[in-house]
């Protein structure tokens, strides 16, 4: 079987079909580490450096500095940076800039990366980018999405907003005006969008919409910051009202588009709506400002015979799993158990919640006894069925590739021993 009916099937419970070897992602230092220490470098992950939906290319300009009268400097003779992530199946691709592993899935026998179509989601026409500010160590510009960012050039990490297109009715309005319009739907596609069809029909690999900043929660929280969505929940409800309104209008005619001309296996949803121990939004939140939006979305999907939606939460998510599953979200990922989730018993009340992830990713760096009390637990959890097991977030450079190999073996038999 290819990666593609893998996962449907793996997602619709069959038990005689193994899982897919997968994992979410590695960051930059860690995969950096590896090559030192052993891994083969056949393809070493090349930072994207052109411009594609706002999706697949946020943060590219940061990561690549190619702004106008700098040196330039191809991305493929660069170390990847530090705090940059390379994407390792169970995230769809392209996104953020970040670029896809090969040495990583051919090492160990992995199945191919879910893909993300090639459509503008989110704003269009794009907002120009352009560097407001710098210094030796840091970067000040404003990206595709309109947003002001600040990159710290030594650490890599991904640029921290820093202020935000939305700050009330007018600022709104403006955007609304200008780059959510229903009226150019078929300039969201890009040139090659026929090339990438025959692709996308042709597949042995899972398809799937959505992706960041793609949520119902996570779009607001893309545009307005956290603190102030925090606030307009309370001061503007009818404003964060009207922005899902429109971006749920805009997210079904571009797929709309989209499934009139390919099948699509699933939908992305980004929300990180949870933190460490709890949800960052009462469940009366939830309904009010989540469950609608969900529901229309979801119906639409499904009626175009989609039958997976999958939500990408960091934390503990617990209170808030009986809400996404009424609102039609069908499972989870990275599940992160370093966070307090127990997996077990999510998985025993809920029997039919799809899962990716639950393995906690700093425990792999503890050592062999350690990794083998992991895969013990794993055990228990993929005999129910509807689980992709891998890292509960993206793999840290604390893992080493000795630590790292002994885990992934181990996971990869285990998987093995499930089904065909």
């Amino acid at each position: 079987m290819d990666s593609r009916e893998r996962f449907l099937e793996v997602m619709n419970f069959n038990p005689g079909v193994k899982s897919l070897k997968w994992e979410m992602s590695y960051w930059g230092g860690a995969l950096n580490n590896w090559y030192r220490d052993g891994l083969t470098k056949k393809h070493y992950p090349k930072i994207i450096d052109s411009y594609l939906t706002i999706s697949a290319s946020l943060y590219t300009a940061a990561y690549t500095h190619k702004w106008q009268g700098d040196p330039q400097q191809d991305s493929s003779e660069r170390e990847l940076p530090f705090g940059i992530a390379v994407w390792g199946g169970t995230e769809t691709f392209p996104q953020h800039g970040w670029p896809l592993d090969a040495d990583v899935r051919d090492c160990f026998g992995m199945d191919k990366s879910m893909i993300l179509v090639d459509v503008e989601q989110f704003f269009y026409p794009h907002f120009p980018i352009g560097k407001l500010d710098e210094g030796k160590d840091w970067l000040i510009y404003t990206d595709l999405d309109g947003i002001t960012y600040k990159f710290l050039r030594n650490e890599g990490t991904q640029p921290t907003a820093i202020s935000h297109p939305v700050k009330d009715w007018k600022t709104w309005l403006e955007v609304k005006e200008q780059r959510l319009r229903l009226d150019n739907i078929s300039k969201r596609f890009p040139k090659n969008f026929k090339e990438l069809l025959n692709d996308y029909k042709n597949r042995d690999y899972p398809l799937a919409l959505g992706g960041y900043p793609l949520g119902i929660f996570g779009i607001l929280a893309h545009l307005l910051g956290y603190v102030n969505l925090f606030y307009f929940y309370f001061d503007n409800p009818g404003l964060l009202k009207d922005i899902l309104n429109t971006f749920t209008d805009i997210w079904i005619a571009v797929w709309e588009e989209v499934l009139s001309m390919t099948d699509v296996d699933a939908v992305y949803f980004w929300e990180d709506v949870s933190t460490g121990k709890s949800s960052m939004i009462s469940t009366a939140l939830f309904k009010e400002f989540m469950t609608p939006y969900y529901k229309k979305i979801i119906d639409f999907s499904k009626s175009k015979g989609i039958s997976i939606f999958m939500v990408d939460t960091d934390g503990d998510f617990s209170e808030l799993i009986p809400l996404f599953l009424e609102a039609g979200v069908t499972g989870f990922y990275p599940m992160e158990t370093g966070d307090g989730l127990d997996l077990l018993e999510v998985r025993k009340k809920y029997p039919n919640l799809q899962m990716m992830g639950g393995i906690p990713k700093l425990e792999v760096s503890r050592g062999r006894q350690i990794i083998d009390s992991l895969i013990e637990n794993t055990e228990k959890i993929l005999q129910y069925g509807g689980y992709i097991p891998h890292c509960d977030h993206f793999v840290p450079p604390e893992v080493s590739w000795e630590d790292f190999k002994y885990y992934r073996n181990k996971l990869n038999r285990l998987i093995d021993s499930f089904g065909k």
